[in-house]
């Protein structure tokens, strides 16, 4: 049996063929049921990233007025796409989104605050805006 830690993609084509020809007693399934539970927290991962970058550029949108432009709504558009498809292929993941909108605020927040050189005090510290009202494609904070 290949090694999970010395050969990854070995180990990855292995447990594949080991499937396809039915062994399963011959399965490292301790490693399978790992690399399992991480493919879903990718898919997290990705939802929450998108987001992320949806509301920072909606801070940015509301907090740096004078700088709009169409950079940044073609980003919100993308990122809400982007962030649309991931939810479609994993619905699952809806009944988490309000913990993951929190948790994308969070980073948005930051990265708002590095990014524009504002004051963190400047960004409220719950999110202003709703699943829904992210997720709207025609949506930009006045």
């Amino acid at each position: 049996m290949i090694n999970y830690h010395q050969d990854y993609y070995g180990w990855t084509q292995e447990q594949a063929n080991l499937i396809k020809a039915g062994k399963f007693s011959d399965l490292d399934i301790e490693n399978l049921i790992e690399e399992i539970e991480d493919m879903g927290k990718t898919e997290r991962r990705e939802v929450t990233s998108r987001m992320a970058i949806v509301l920072l550029h909606l801070l940015k949108w509301t907090y740096q007025p004078e700088r709009r432009g169409t950079s940044w709504k073609r980003s919100i558009d993308i990122q809400r796409l982007e962030f649309k498809k991931v939810i479609k292929g994993n619905p699952s993941l809806k009944p988490q989104l309000k913990e993951i909108l929190e948790s994308a605020y969070n980073q948005a927040t930051l990265d708002a605050f590095k990014e524009t050189g504002l004051e963190i005090e400047t960004f409220p510290e719950i999110c202003p805006w709703t699943i829904e009202q992210v997720s709207q494609d025609e949506f930009y904070p006045d």
